[in-house]
């Protein structure tokens, strides 16, 4: 009978110790897919899943899922809907390096006739709504709209390439804050179904939430505008990017209404008044204006950055009202150095020295080294003398 209860007592205190002591979650797992997959395999690197689709729909925060070489071609587009968290955060990306082409030439919003809309949930070829994702090193491709994020925070989008897309190359938007987008490549992105009319390298606009970055992208040969923040109400950086070409009406659209700005920093009606920030970047031969404030009153902060051969002005910070600050921007050949307005604070710019500064001023106009292959880790390559004044003035961004 003694022996009894204290079995019993035993049993009792292993079981409230089990209890106390919360499960373990599941360890961080690696889901492979493959051009070659089967959607009802395990996802190992022997037996991988076919969908890009099926790993995101089994992904758990501290996953990874890694995407072997080939072009997948989208009959309906990638939906990301589960976040992971701060300490454990989902990722997709290319295998080992391989070229991965998520191509959604197949999605029927990508052929959205003139006039018509897309429903929200068909935007993007990768259409997110999750937060804690790092998504990298992939090419995105003839979607209706490349990446389209809205609602998202705390992601990392580094090494993308969104090109030939049937709206904006990266389109973030909706409350959303503390994301990163870096080393994007986002070019020949157009918009047939609107003319030309909103088709951008990447956007970040019709939304809020602080905190995010724009770093080390390269946006050029979009029908609108190579960067935009239309109707972003919270601040954004902008530093070490390269916007050019865009604007120009490359695909014959019968009644074009591409803009052609390099860096649009704000805009609608009424536009709000926001402190974006621009620094250490370069805009060149666009359509239109190489930096705007596009009637935005707020406080942009535009530090050593270079404008060059824009069909407008090189620095448009004009509008009534606005308070706007330029320090150390150079301006070379643009069809008007700077139009500023009466509360614009300038100092220290190429116009505020004073002189004429053209083609003979910097030491090359030559953008090939900056427009060639990026180094192994992402990051833009080296141009060290592209733009840069001879005379040694410290105006201009450096790369």
């Amino acid at each position: 009978m003694r022996v009894n209860t204290v079995i019993r007592a035993a049993a009792l205190a292993g079981a409230v110790l089990a209890l106390s002591v919360p499960e373990a979650s599941a360890a961080p797992t690696t889901l492979i897919v493959a051009t070659n997959g089967n959607d009802s395999a395990p996802g190992t690197l022997a037996q991988p899943l076919r969908s890009v689709q099926r790993a995101v729909d089994l992904a758990r925060p501290g996953d990874t899922i890694a995407v072997r070489g080939g072009t997948y071609a989208l009959t309906d587009n990638i939906t990301i809907t589960t976040s992971g968290t701060a300490s454990q955060p989902l990722s997709l990306g290319a295998y080992q390096g391989e070229r991965v082409v998520v191509d959604g030439e197949q999605l029927a919003a990508s052929h959205t006739p003139v006039g018509g809309s897309i429903p929200r949930a068909e935007r993007g070829a990768i259409h997110q709504e999750a937060s804690y994702w790092r998504i990298s090193d992939l090419e995105i491709v003839h979607g209706p709209y490349g990446v389209y994020c809205d609602g998202c925070n705390g992601n990392v989008f580094a090494g993308l390439r969104t090109h030939d897309n049937y709206e904006s190359g990266f389109q973030l938007q909706g409350a959303s804050s503390g994301n990163q987008i870096l080393n994007l490549d986002s070019y020949a992105n157009r918009d047939p179904r609107k003319n030309g009319e909103s088709a951008d390298g990447l956007a970040v606009k019709e939304g809020s939430g602080t905190g995010n970055v724009v770093r080390g992208a390269r946006l050029w040969n979009n029908v609108d505008d190579g960067f935009d923040d239309w109707k972003f109400t919270s601040p954004v950086l902008i530093e070490n990017t390269i916007a050019y070409g865009n604007g120009f009406n490359r695909w014959n659209f019968p009644d074009f209404a591409g803009d052609g700005n390099g860096f649009k920093l704000g805009g609608g009606s009424p536009a709000p008044a926001v402190a974006h920030t621009l620094r250490n970047s370069i805009a060149f031969r666009n359509a239109a204006h190489g930096v705007t404030d596009n009637g935005n009153t707020g406080a942009l902060v535009l530090t050593r950055n270079s404008t060059w051969a824009n069909g407008g002005t090189g620095f448009d910070a004009d509008v009534s009202g606005g308070t706007a600050r330029l320090t150390a921007n150079l301006s070379v050949a643009d069809t008007k150095a700077a139009a500023l307005g009466s509360a614009t604070v300038s100092s220290g710019n190429s116009w505020d020295l004073g002189g004429t500064w053209n083609a003979s001023s910097v030491l090359s106009t030559n953008p090939a080294a900056l427009t060639g292959a990026r180094a192994a880790d992402g990051s833009l390559p080296s141009a060290p003398s592209f733009l840069v004044p001879r005379n040694g003035a410290a105006v201009g961004a450096r790369f």
